[in-house]
């Protein structure tokens, strides 16, 4: 049993998330409500595709600084383009994941072609997306988004569960499949674990950090349209708060920063236990900065049980 636990990425989060679960509602039964749920769910909904977004570009060991940045430019392209041009929905959806991909891409490209760290391209894109962001909205939001999109990010499909629900939901189940089943997916893992092996196995390194990014800002796009659904009105700030979030996550559910190892499904109870503490600050009716605090303190405890998990493989390893 001790086996699985120090084995399994998910077991250990899921563990947390259910025991939180129990916790939270003992002291305030309204955690347990149906309102309070389906706000929960909302916010997974929506967090895992950040927290996937930045999880693709630990598997190369690497770390996207721009994930917020780019996907509030999305956001504020989708809602623009169906407010000034009047778009309809689908097409700028897609014109704003669009951007995303592109903006991936250009990430990818640059760090690849360059070899100039991540660090350093993407806090760089981080600025140009920004800056883009505020010349399009000129800071003043979009507020005349279509009411299909208003509905599509605030109605239920039974119970508690929102709509926005399923699009999260099939994103989780495809990157399952990639990193488990597609030899892509392997390829990003391989680049991860070590850079040099793997273009000996004939691994293309540039070719896999372009991929890497370009899901990457295609997630973190997926993520800004769905905000602007849920909030019903396209925000410049939409991405400011995302990037311990997107670090956050992917480090609780066992991805290792220098890269070769992440776990979809333990970044998703991740993205639960994030919730579901957040939800308890307001909750208990404590002050919501201190969610911050929250986070660090989980990103250290999480980096530290994930060394201790490690030490104890490798012994067993030995052994």
């Amino acid at each position: 049993m001790s086996r699985l636990f120090v084995q399994s990425d998910w077991v250990t989060p899921l563990i947390v998330a259910l025991s939180l679960g129990v916790l939270i509602s003992l002291f305030n039964p309204a955690f347990l409500s149906t309102f309070n749920i389906q706000v929960l769910l909302e916010a997974v909904s929506i967090n895992v595709l950040i927290a996937l977004s930045q999880m693709v570009i630990i598997a190369i060991g690497q770390m996207n600084l721009s994930v917020g940045a780019l996907g509030g430019l999305a956001a504020v392209i989708f809602a623009g383009l169906m407010e000034v041009f009047g778009i309809p929905p689908v097409l700028a959806g897609a014109m704003a994941l669009g951007v995303g991909l592109a903006g991936g891409l250009l990430n990818g490209l640059l760090i690849g072609l360059t070899g100039i760290s991540a660090f350093v391209i993407t806090l760089a894109t981080l600025s140009i997306f920004k800056g883009l962001n505020l010349a399009i909205t000129q800071a003043q939001p979009f507020y005349e988004i279509p009411d299909s999109v208003k509905l599509f990010g605030n109605s239920t499909l039974f119970g508690p569960f929102p709509i926005i629900f399923i699009p999260a939901a099939l994103t989780v189940i495809l990157m399952v499949v990639f990193f488990n089943r597609l030899p892509v997916g392997r390829w990003l893992l391989a680049v991860g674990g070590n850079a040099h092996s793997a273009e000996l196995s004939g691994i293309s390194t540039t070719k896999t950090v372009v991929i890497a990014h370009a899901i990457s800002g295609l997630l973190a796009a997926c993520a800004g349209i769905l905000l602007v659904a849920r909030l019903q009105l396209g925000q410049p700030t939409i991405g400011d708060d995302w990037l311990i979030m997107s670090f956050a996550a992917p480090i609780i559910g066992g991805a290792i920063l220098a890269g070769g190892h992440v776990s979809t499904v333990a970044t998703v109870f991740g993205v639960l236990i994030v919730a579901q503490i957040t939800q308890a600050l307001v909750l208990f009716h404590i002050d919501p900065f201190l969610v911050q605090v929250v986070l660090g303190l989980m990103i250290l405890a999480a980096v530290f049980a994930n060394q201790w998990r490690e030490s104890r493989l490798q012994r067993a390893g030995q052994e």
